[in-house]
């Protein structure tokens, strides 16, 4: 028997060989009677049988010898009915997906008592039936998801679709695609209706240079984002070489469906290439022409500072390469004036992060990720034997991997191309700060160099040279560890997907947007905004700064950098000396400063702790900790000045070295925490934590009229996975939770996906919060997310169920369609994850299936992200320095009751919530945040940061919303 077309998803036609004519009468009578298969067509030898997907051919090849085995296989198969599994005992059998088993196996039954079936997994309610057919094949019908037939495939006979009935109500490939489209024609509906304009458009993406992850969810983004606003997708595949071949092999349209899944899979399923020929103009006349012949209107790249140089030299030349392609007859008149502008769009995709005007590239992150987890575990191995390390780490000319790794690792010394010095005196400075750590009770010394590194003389610094200094001088036991192309590699961390998404749908906007005259731009972001920035300028300027390194112009290499690079380069080496070095300030400008953490535990707090006393450490400041939250020092006076060697690890810990709770100082004793603050002569407080803290802070200010121990200068650093404390749009351990979250949804997602038919409802912490949700369902495709700021309506429920359940029959068993959904713990009160996966199971008519997932506190646990630690370090060194610059402020206040005006504004501003807000890094007055920006009832800010966020996940998963009020 031979299958001549893949019978999966019901893609089917086939041959069925009879070697008599006896067999072959019985075979056609078999066969029309158990698929309900009609007679098309007929001739002295075969036979053509059909119904609207099965095309089934039966021909007669008279043939005594090979008759006889088919009968002795008949024989075998039917000979032990109760006992032998078919399945197994075949060595290929020939499955059809079928809408009715039960009306199959009657079929069967109405052909003669002598016809044997087994059915699985019971005979009154079968799933699965298989009967041996008169030549001795084992044919079966299924109600699974997947039909899958073990026979020998060949190449379609005919490219005939057919529609299926009985048998198979699967699609053949072709027809998949046609519903798909309509699918999601009608999910994107109300956004194309708006489009008309710009849905004439086609845009194409590409990822060029080095691979970074990050890309895969960056390309879904700007497919699904133009195939929404009504435009084509395309794809260039192999980067700037795909442009140069040409064809519909290199630059092809994308549908909805193409990108499923991509945005937690590493690299870029697009490929990537360097181009010789693209950099001369022949190649980019290429180019233009494939670009035109496939109607693409706007290009959008995904690379490095080269890949963009490329594309901005592709737009200025487009008017003269298309003028040549007019005047060599390559293209029309019409096309001339169809494709005379293109517009180009950048979204930088570089581990490097070299990219001067934007604070982050795709894929920078998840590399950090990995070189700090590489060398968290090395520093365990370092610890026991008490070695040395170095660590050489990527970044060509762009030290950020090395200096962030250093922050996030409380690395030893560091060496980056930005801050070269002699070999001489590096040398020196190197081994004076390992001699100082290792002579206070450091067992381990982790260097970490850049590949970029070197001396001021331009000599590069290998990490052998490294290790020479180490072992000869110091006599360290010294190991060299390259992580090469590990830190490019694996799937990219929570903020790369959401940072690739974001910026993939601003990409989109801008090139429909965009005219003739507008300047291509980049997509940046700015702390915690996604912007638009001069392509061409950001590329001279990231240009200019490898030009300033070869010019031995070390200063003006550093002045190109952002400041937040440069800010980073001073926190380090300020708390990389500690208490080693002489202070920076003098004995009358030291203080003692408090740090308490309050709330649940958050990913990052003992970076801003570690941080916090060692920046202080280096100013001459005291720094201590108030354990165990306000009810510690209420009940135990615990009060400790925190010491450098006691906190080594502290940096990549979680959870909260110094202990925490929820209680407020209302609640411990407002009293007697004034009269420890009074005792210790705190000179400024550091709060870490949560919306309680955010209470602490408020309580603490109000009190200040009748307790002046709280006059002192007190800033807050939100910690919190919910990110629900007012004033900031970033706190720490947000991140961290979110790459739990989302390494758990992954797994969940993977297993739903195997078993096809299958949602998971994941219960995800947050209060009544919907940040930690919203965001999670951005970076792993969840197909809903519930939040407590909409809540659960029985409308958007039973709409939610419709689309999934209309998502599962066009997948059709296809892989990477595993579904989640996503839901707040407080979004609703009745809908718990178990009973919302019931309903879902329940409404979906057997369908699909739901089950819950409860990840709990994982969500809180865990190592740090690297993110959660060098912001961590950051926040910190700017709260200490908020405390000395407010001293003056409040001096007065302090020492005078008749001076102290609660209600004056500069007082008031002493007391303040350290938080992100857009492009900027704010201190806003507790005072002003509590009475005017904040839900106290509600635990939230009135304001939703993050509200365009879901409507943007919404869009790419094709979610359509209920309007309630309608």
């Amino acid at each position: 028997m031979t299958v001549d077309i893949p019978l999966v998803n019901g893609t089917t036609q086939c041959t069925v060989t009879a070697y008599s004519e006896k067999s072959y009468q019985a075979t056609v009578k078999f066969y029309s009677q158990f698929l309900s298969l009609e007679l098309e067509t007929k001739d002295a030898n075969s036979t053509t049988l059909r119904n609207s997907t099965v095309s089934l051919k039966v021909v007669l090849e008279g043939n005594a010898e090979k008759h006889a085995e088919s009968e002795a296989r008949f024989q075998e198969l039917t000979g032990d009915l109760e006992s032998a599994d078919w399945r197994s005992l075949a060595n290929s059998s020939l499955v059809f997906k079928a809408a009715n088993v039960v009306q199959c196996k009657e079929a069967l039954e109405g052909q003669g008592p002598g016809v044997q079936v087994q059915a699985y997994p019971t005979d009154l309610f079968p799933m699965e039936l298989y009967v041996v057919d008169p030549v001795g094949n084992v044919v079966g019908v299924t109600r699974t998801k997947n039909a899958v037939s073990t026979m020998p495939t060949a190449p379609p006979a005919s490219k005939g679709t057919f529609t299926s009935s009985v048998p198979s109500s699967a699609q053949s490939t072709s027809a998949l695609s046609e519903i798909d489209e309509k699918s999601i024609s009608a999910e994107v509906s109300e956004v194309t209706a708006s489009a008309s304009g710009p849905g004439e458009k086609a845009i194409a993406v590409m990822t060029s240079g080095g691979d970074a992850p990050g890309m895969n969810a960056n390309v879904r983004a700007i497919v699904r984002t133009a195939i929404a606003k009504g435009c084509r997708a395309y794809v260039v595949m192999e980067g700037y070489e795909g442009l140069v071949r040409g064809g519909p092999e290199y630059i092809k349209q994308f549908s909805w469906e193409d990108v499923r899944g991509w945005s937690s899979e590493g690299g870029t399923n697009i490929g990537t290439a360097r181009c010789k020929e693209f950099r001369e103009r022949a190649g980019r006349l290429l180019g233009a022409l494939h670009l035109i012949e496939a109607g693409v209107d706007a290009l959008i790249v995904c690379g490095g500072d080269g890949s963009l140089t490329g594309a901005d030299l592709f737009r200025s030349e487009w008017p003269s390469l298309l003028q040549e392609l007019k005047e060599t007859s390559k293209i029309t008149s019409e096309q001339y004036t169809r494709y005379k502008h293109l517009n180009i769009c950048g979204t930088v995709g570089s581990i490097d992060n070299d990219m001067s005007t934007t604070d982050a590239t795709i894929g920078a992150y998840s590399s950090l990720d990995r070189i700090c987890r590489a060398i968290d575990y090395i520093e365990a191995t370092a610890n026991s034997h008490s070695r040395a390390f170095v660590v050489e780490v990527m970044g060509r000319n762009c030290g950020w991997l090395a200096l962030m790794a250093g922050i996030a690792t409380s690395a030893d010394y560091i060496l980056i191309p930005e801050k070269p010095a002699s070999s001489r005196e590096w040398e020196e400075q190197m081994c004076d700060i390992v001699t100082k750590h290792r002579s206070r009770g450091k067992r381990t010394t982790i260097v970490i160099v850049a590949e970029g590194a070197i001396a001021n003389d331009l000599t590069p610094i290998s990490p052998n040279d490294v290790h020479k200094v180490l072992s000869q001088r110091l006599k360290l036991d010294t190991r060299v560890t390259t992580l090469g192309h590990v830190q490019r590699g694996g799937t990219a961390v929570a903020f790369d997907r959401i940072l690739a998404t974001l910026q993939g749908v601003e990409a989109v906007n801008a090139v429909l947007e965009s005219n003739p005259d507008t300047p291509s731009p980049l997509i940046a972001i700015n702390e915690n905004k996604i912007t638009r920035k001069s392509l061409v300028e950001s590329v001279r300027q990231t240009k200019s700064v490898a030009d300033a390194i070869q010019a031995q112009d070390f200063k003006k290499a550093m002045e190109l950098r952002d400041t937040e690079f440069v800010e980073h380069l001073n926190n380090f080496m300020a708390v990389n000396s500690a208490d080693h070095n002489p202070p920076n300030l003098p004995q009358d400008q030291r203080l003692k400063i408090a740090i308490v953490n309050v709330g649940a535990p958050a990913g990052g707090t003992n970076s801003a702790v570690y941080a916090m006393a060692t920046y202080c450490m280096s100013q001459g400041h005291r720094p201590y900790a108030i354990y165990n939250g306000w009810s510690g020092l209420a009940r135990h006076e615990s009060v400790r000045s925190l010491d450098w060697k006691s906190m080594l690890g502290w940096q990549s810990r979680g959870g909260s070295e110094i202990g925490t709770n929820r209680c407020t100082p209302d609640e411990a004793d407002i009293g007697l925490v004034a009269y420890y603050f009074q005792k210790y002569k705190f000179d400024g407080l550091i709060i870490v934590g949560g919306f309680e803290a955010f209470v602490s802070l408020h309580q603490l200010e109000r009190a200040r009229d009748n307790y002046p121990a709280f006059r002192i200068p007190m800033v807050l650093i939100p910690a919190t996975l919910s990110n629900n404390v007012p004033g900031t749009e970033y706190s720490l351990g947000t991140d961290t939770a979110l790459n739990a979250l989302m390494d758990y949804c992954d797994v969940i997602k993977q297993s739903a996906a195997s078993t096809r038919g299958r949602a998971f409802v994941v219960d995800v912490q947050g209060g009544n919060s919907g940040f930690l949700a919203t965001n999670a369902s951005l970076a792993v495709g969840a197909h809903v997310s519930y939040v407590p700021e909409e809540g659960i309506s029985l409308e958007q429920l039973s709409q939610d169920i419709e689309t999934l359940a209309e998502s599962f029959q066009t997948a059709q068993g296809r892989r990477r369609f595993g579904k989640l959904i996503l839901k707040s713990k407080n979004a609703s009160k009745v809908f718990t994850p178990e009973v919302l996966a019931d309903v879902i199971t329940a409404e979906a008519n057997g369908v699909f299936n739901a089950k819950s997932a409860i990840p709990g506190h994982v969500q809180q646990g865990g190592l740090p992200s690297p993110i959660d630690r060098t912001r961590a370090t950051r926040l910190a060194v700017k709260a200490v320095d908020f405390i000395e610059s407010r001293q003056e402020d409040i001096y007065k206040a302090r020492a005078d009751d008749d001076e102290f005006d609660p209600d004056d504004k500069e007082i008031s501003s002493t007391a303040a919530v350290l938080g992100i807000r857009g492009s900027d890094v704010v201190f806003t007055s507790i005072r002003q945040l509590y009475d005017f920006e904040t839900e106290i009832g509600k635990r939230m800010p009135k304001v939703i940061h993050w509200e365009s966020t879901r409507a943007i996940a919404d869009s790419l998963v094709g979610r359509k919303k209920v309007d309630v009020k309608n």
